[in-house]
């Protein structure tokens, strides 16, 4: 992804400009293009004190001012949640760079501070997605074979120390010598992918097995430490002409290179998009190489211009698509248990393709879209979370760490927080990932406004999210949310000592976070959501 006018034009040959969003089920509902009129509430105040001057000055009758619009309506929700238990709630999060050369400096400066950011997230296998110059052999245009690993590493020896210290390298594109024309927008020119699966292999030995010898030289990792989970390439759907049936074959003859360098690797497969699940049965028919993942990518909306209500209704169309993956590799044995999980997520694909333009809708300038760490994204993150991990996803990925105020976790520029950290800082710690969490049965009046999640801990605690994400108007865009009284039943859950609340809403500090306050155990609990926000309650 492209952050801004001078990074996005860096990036001529990223994939999304070939996301033409054709496909539009999975990521953006029928519904297009409201025009909405931005009323500034101010310069309307100042009209009409000047028209009360005016006519007070004149000597005339002053006119009735006309009514103050009505309040917003205000949702009421019961939710109730009982002890039985529906099955184990497990959904690490996670976070991602594009090493690039938009993106390498990012760094250089403020290392601690940024690292212990990006640890606090608590992120699981930290993905890299190394393109342009962030493939570290050959260069744009021409036929050199020549190793520079100075832009990918700038990225990837600090995540290589942070977190599980284990993050997944998604080796997203080839250099462009592999290419047509050396044009790493064109279709590859060896069709067995064995040129390719050498490159993969050399990879491998300059993080895993102390470097390799090239025509250049002698390549090796600095700091020696290994990548055990590696992605092989990125949406292959809509890059390079491939077919399902040419991955397939790329897949099949990549992994057991790279396995010959270190038989220790483990795989992440077909990082979909774009409605391409029609792929998976495909692969699931022709694979014979390792497969420990298979991951995906969902986006609301490729277009700022979407309302909040079209990005929240795609929302359970992500869900279809994870059941489609699902059903389709069951029909290989050997892929009926593997994990799934979602490598990129976020509000809205689209960027700068340069001069102001929109990659994804050509002719349309491109406007950044907020909604990526506004309370709007505190509503609909976790929202996607708990339908995500009700559906049986095992990671959900943000895109991107360092970005802007639509990808952004954290500042770009600034290095500072943005409202998604938090919300994602939290969602880490509330479900903590391979803590044996059991989802609780519930009923809920306002089913789909209030997104409800309770789980139990294995000591006893309960912990119930309510994510309000519903929309004030239909054509609201980056707008207030409605207000949400809920009333919460826990009687039947017995009785417990104490509990707190924390919630994270547009009056949220961004420097510091949300913090918890304590609240009476007694139920019912009754809680006001003041528009798109998120509540966890916590019950000890």
């Amino acid at each position: 992804m492209s952050l801004d006018v001078s990074r996005a034009a860096l990036d001529g040959g990223r994939e999304r400009t070939q996301r033409r969003w054709a496909t539009n089920y999975l990521l953006r509902p029928a519904l297009d293009g409201y025009n909405i009129v931005i009323v500034n509430k101010r310069a309307l105040g100042f009209a009409l004190i000047l028209t009360f001057g005016l006519t007070a000055c004149g000597g005339g009758s002053m006119s009735t001012p006309p009514p103050p619009p009505p309040p917003p309506p205000i949702l009421n929700a019961n939710v109730a949640v009982n002890n039985a238990t529906g099955g184990g709630f497990d959904l690490a999060m996670s976070t991602s760079f594009q090493p690039a050369e938009w993106d390498y400096a990012f760094f250089q400066t403020s290392l601690n501070a940024k690292t212990a950011l990006l640890g606090n997230l608590l992120p699981q296998h930290i993905r890299l997605q190394g393109i342009s110059k962030g493939v570290p052999q050959g260069a744009s245009g021409t036929s050199s074979t020549n190793w520079d690993f100075s832009t990918l590493d700038a990225i990837t020896q600090p995540v290589l120390t942070v977190g599980d210290n284990s993050p997944q390298f998604q080796i997203a594109k080839a250099p462009p010598f592999m290419y047509s024309g050396n044009d790493s927008s064109k279709s590859f020119t060896d069709l067995t992918f064995q040129q390719f699966a050498g490159y993969a292999q050399d990879l491998v030995l300059y993080y895993n097995k102390g470097g390799f010898n090239a025509p250049d030289g002698f390549h090796a990792s600095p700091s020696g430490l290994p990548i055990t989970w590696w992605g092989i390439y990125n949406e292959p759907s809509i890059n390079n002409n491939l077919t399902a049936a040419q991955y397939t074959t790329m897949y099949n003859a990549v992994v057991p290179a790279m396995q010959a360098a270190d038989s220790t690797l483990k795989f992440v497969a077909l990082e979909m998009c774009c409605g391409s699940e029609n792929w998976v049965p495909t692969f699931a028919a022709g694979v014979t190489a390792q497969v420990d993942v298979v991951a995906s990518h969902y986006y609301s909306s490729c277009n700022q211009k979407d309302s909040d209500a079209q990005l929240m209704a795609t929302v359970p169309n992500f869900v279809s698509s994870v059941q489609s993956i699902t059903a389709s590799l069951s029909t290989n044995p050997n892929l009926a248990n593997v994990p799934i999980w979602v490598t990129e997520n976020n509000v809205n694909a689209d960027f700068n393709a340069g001069n102001g333009t929109s990659a994804c809708n050509p002719g349309q300038t491109f406007v950044t879209d907020k909604r990526g760490s506004s309370p709007f994204f505190a509503a609909w993150r976790p929202y996607v979370f708990s339908q995500l991990g009700k559906a049986g996803v095992q990671a959900l990925y943000h895109w991107d760490f360092d970005a802007d105020a639509q990808y952004g976790e954290v500042d770009f520029n600034s290095g500072n927080p943005q409202l998604s950290y938090w919300v994602d800082y939290w969602l880490a710690r509330m479900f903590p990932a391979g803590s044996q969490q059991q989802q609780l049965q519930f009923s809920n009046s306002a089913n789909p406004q209030i997104e409800v999640l309770p789980v139990k801990n294995p000591n006893g605690s309960v912990v119930i999210m309510l994510s309000n994400h519903a929309v004030a108007s239909p054509g609201d865009n980056n707008g207030p949310g409605l207000i949400a009284k809920i009333s919460l039943d826990v009687s039947a859950l017995g009785t417990f000592n104490s509990a707190s609340l924390l919630m994270i809403d547009s009056t949220t500090s961004i420097a510091n976070g949300p913090s918890a306050v304590n609240i009476s155990p007694q139920s019912p609990i009754n809680l006001t959501l003041d528009g798109y926000s998120v509540a966890f309650i916590t019950l000890q």
